[in-house]
């Protein structure tokens, strides 16, 4: 995986918009995100490796998505790309290891509200955490083949960017955790 700070740059969404600023996994660790990288060729078996991740952190259950312009009409892959691609949180957390091809998870900076694209080939694992703003998109390659890991019964439920989902509430306990504030509460100045 290589991560950069996205350049917001006019263009398609499966294009690179590399800023030329590189952002590090102690980067993306500080906001919640954690990788793996675990060969898909591995001699020991990537499954073994991907079932100790899985017991570790208690996911239940699994699926297998192919997201390819080769699979799907031209209208319901557009549909589900400009889906994807909107600004959204999870309240759980968003596990994905990468069979085949390639892709890119962009997530939001709390700190600065920049976009940080992270670009993923087979053999990466990202997890995002509950309530970080992100969105999802091919790149050029347009093709996927993701293994997505659940705690519970697969599901995919996006809550978009607005006011209320800025008070959800495992946004507010992301930004708590992560940053070390509550967004819920407001500061009162005492005067002398």
């Amino acid at each position: 995986m290589r991560a950069w700070y996205f350049d917001n740059l006019p263009g398609e969404q499966h294009l690179p918009h590399d800023s030329g600023k590189a952002v590090s996994l102690e980067t993306l660790a500080a906001l919640g995100v954690l990788y793996w990288r675990i060969s898909v060729d591995s001699p020991e078996g990537w499954e073994k490796q991907i079932d100790a991740i899985a017991d570790e952190r208690q996911y239940r259950s699994r699926d297998i998505v192919t997201a390819s312009r080769r699979v799907l009409s031209k209208e319901e892959f557009d549909e589900r790309m400009a889906m994807f691609f909107k600004e959204h949180i999870h309240e759980d957390e968003e596990i994905r290891y990468l069979l085949a091809g390639s892709a890119y998870f962009d997530v939001r900076e709390h700190t600065t509200d920049a976009w940080i694209r992270c670009h993923l080939e087979a053999g990466d694992m990202i997890i995002l955490p509950a309530g970080i703003y992100h969105r999802f998109s091919l790149d050029e390659n347009e093709r996927a083949r993701t293994l997505r890991l659940f705690k519970d019964q697969p599901k995919w439920e996006a809550h978009y960017r607005g006011p209320e989902t800025d008070k959800n509430r495992y946004r507010v306990e992301y930004l708590k955790t992560f940053s070390g504030r509550d967004p819920t509460s407001q500061s009162v100045q005492v005067g002398a």
